[in-house]
Parts: structure tokens; C-alpha cells; sequence
């Protein structure tokens, strides 16, 4: 079984964009319901999922420019 880098990528991404959206969520609730919700360890986690992000794109975009190159070579 052959795990593609796009696919490991979009994995990722996916991932960090469900950090990114939980943490916005508590956040948000702050205002709403008044809970015990840590800010600073809050903003950690979205400038945590903000960088996992950007790398799984920079993979993303170097798995596709290493398959035009490929086929730059092969055509």
C-alpha cells in the first residue's frame, strides 16, 4: 500500500483546520458562557495549527512540483 505525499498533506491540513476551528470554537464561548477557558493556551494552539498548516501546504506544493518534474523529464 502506497501512501501518496498529497494525500499525507491534505491529512494535515485537514487536521489543522479541526485544531484551528475547535480552538475558535472555545474561544468564541468565552464571551457567551464565561467558561475557565485559557486564552494565551488557546492562541498557542491556533498559531500551532496555523504552522501545521502552512507546512502541510509547502508539502503539498513540493510533492506537486516534484511530479512536474517528473513528467517535464519523461515528456
Amino acid at each position: 500500500m502506497t501512501i501518496s505525499s498529497i494525500s499525507i498533506a491534505a491529512t494535515g491540513m485537514h487536521r489543522a483546520s479541526a485544531q484551528l476551528e475547535q480552538s475558535a470554537s472555545r474561544i468564541a464561548r468565552i464571551s457567551v458562557e464565561g467558561n475557565d477557558v485559557d486564552v494565551a493556551t488557546e492562541m498557542v494552539n491556533v498559531i500551532q495549527a496555523r504552522n501545521d498548516f502552512k507546512a502541510s501546504a509547502k508539502v503539498a506544493g513540493v510533492a506537486s512540483d516534484m511530479s512536474q518534474a517528473l513528467l517535464d523529464i519523461l515528456v
